[in-house]
């Protein structure tokens, strides 16, 4: 098990491995039985599926940042939750030329001092160049 101080330490790195587009800083945090589910409801199963589906984004990121904006950790459960902002070139079809700030949340479970489980959920309004525009999909 992880102490509060250790989950909280490996989150930092992860949040430098991630704003660096580091994907092997990024994988090195998950557990081989990883399970991930995406804002839009996919899902990918297994360290080395994830890393494979994730690897285009990363070569192609388009500079993406993520900031946390407030953690909380569950020392007792292995748990912790973060609220983030993303920015990076917008995810819509057609809209693909402006910049797009995306806020939401990742629920994630440790097992071994590695994430086992990541659930991510996503605002239903982003914005588009400083614009709020509603999901329609």
């Amino acid at each position: 098990m992880l102490t509060r101080e250790e989950m909280s330490s490996a989150f930092a790195r992860w949040g430098v491995a991630w704003n660096e587009h580091d994907l092997d800083g990024v994988m090195d945090l998950f557990h081989d039985e990883i399970y991930f589910e995406n804002w839009n409801g996919g899902s990918v199963t297994g360290k080395e599926n994830l890393r494979e589906a994730w690897a285009p984004w990363f070569a192609n990121h388009g500079d993406f940042k993520f900031t946390t904006e407030e953690t909380f950790i569950d020392e007792v459960d292995q748990k912790m939750l973060f609220r983030w902002q993303l920015d990076s070139p917008s995810f819509e079809k057609g809209q693909e030329d402006k910049h797009e700030a995306r806020r939401g949340l990742d629920v994630l479970h440790f097992r071994d001092g590695k994430i086992v489980e990541k659930l991510t959920y996503s605002k239903t309004t982003i914005e588009l160049d400083g614009e709020r525009v509603r999901l329609t999909t």
